[in-house]
């Protein structure tokens, strides 16, 4: 019995379930895999690299979907997606990320269509739908929190999540709306291992004559990527900016009352109604990093990595 890479649903012998195909296209009946292996598109990302508008340490691919062809088609602008191949040192990161944006949307955050695709060698690719497109011309605009910081690729790790907080109150149209995600969002990169949302990775959007933090991207859970690659648990920073200037041994004082209460200015009530979004999408975590296409030995790091951080949060 197939699982679909898309909504994780059984599937039976096709490669993918109904939903997922009409999530990506109503009219869409089946996809085609890549006509690439993944060493493949790498390469072509290398080719491509200077024409393409998106970047980024791993290697992305432009593509548009074709309802014709059954079939993503690689583009080198316009495109509505992007695509991640598998890396080439770090194991199933396509894998690690499809899970750790489903969980993401499980928790209730706004999350834009994503999942993955066979490539014709049988390996996945995962991809997602660009956020900053709309209709067929329509460009929003959108700035990193690098950019906003006067900061570039170089310096992405030179913040901290207290100076990120002041850029909210002043670029933000509702910065009390935004400081409630940006909670959340942080609190879900802890648990979930997620210790690489540097400033390239948080950014702001303009919608709706509205200016606010993008739909979540780059949410994958790189501890375990580090350690599948040998790097020792106790050696991999918890957060990619520093909180109260640390980026490791964190603690539920530094989460809730330090970083939640007396810098995000949020009450008891906020507080208590996100951790507890939380621990009611927990179960469900659990029952779908058993259906991932990670291997059983991937499954268990994270697994055991999310109760260790629940422990810390008190969940």
């Amino acid at each position: 019995m197939s699982r679909c890479p898309i909504t994780y649903e059984e599937c039976g012998e096709s490669a993918y379930s109904i939903r997922g195909l009409r999530l990506l296209n109503r009219k869409l009946t089946h996809l085609d895999p890549l006509p690439f292996t993944a060493v493949e598109q790498r390469r072509e990302a290398l080719v491509r690299a200077g024409k393409m508008s998106i970047q980024g340490i791993q290697t992305k691919l432009s593509v548009m979907l074709s309802v014709k062809t059954s079939r993503f088609e690689i583009v080198d602008a316009g495109g509505r997606y992007i695509l991640k191949p598998q890396h080439s040192d770090y194991p199933q990161l396509p894998e690690n990320e499809g899970v750790s944006m489903h969980m993401a949307a499980m928790a209730g955050m706004d999350v834009p269509l994503n999942g993955m695709v066979y490539s014709k060698d049988g390996t996945l690719t995962y991809f997602i739908r660009r956020f900053d497109r709309f209709g067929r011309a329509t460009r929003l605009a959108v700035e990193d929190f690098a950019q906003l910081s006067g900061r570039d690729r170089n310096t992405k790790y030179g913040s901290s999540m207290e100076k990120v907080t002041k850029l909210l109150d002043r670029y933000c149209t509702f910065p009390a709306v935004e400081k409630l995600k940006l909670f959340r969002r942080t609190l879900f990169s802890y648990l979930i291992g997620n210790e690489d949302t540097h400033l390239k990775n948080l950014s702001l959007i303009r919608r709706d004559d509205k200016i606010e933090l993008t739909p979540v991207y780059d949410y994958l859970n790189t501890t375990i990527a580090l350690q599948a690659m040998g790097k020792p648990l106790e050696q991999i920073e918890e957060l990619a900016l520093p909180l109260r200037g640390k980026k490791r041994n964190l603690s539920r004082r530094d989460f809730i009352d330090y970083f939640g209460k007396e810098k995000l200015h949020l009450t008891d009530k906020v507080v208590s109604n996100c951790l507890k979004a939380f621990e009611t999408a927990l179960p469900a975590w659990k029952d779908i990093l058993g259906k991932s296409f990670l291997t059983d030995e991937m499954k268990t790091l994270y697994s055991e990595l999310l109760q260790s951080r629940c422990v810390v949060l008190k969940l």
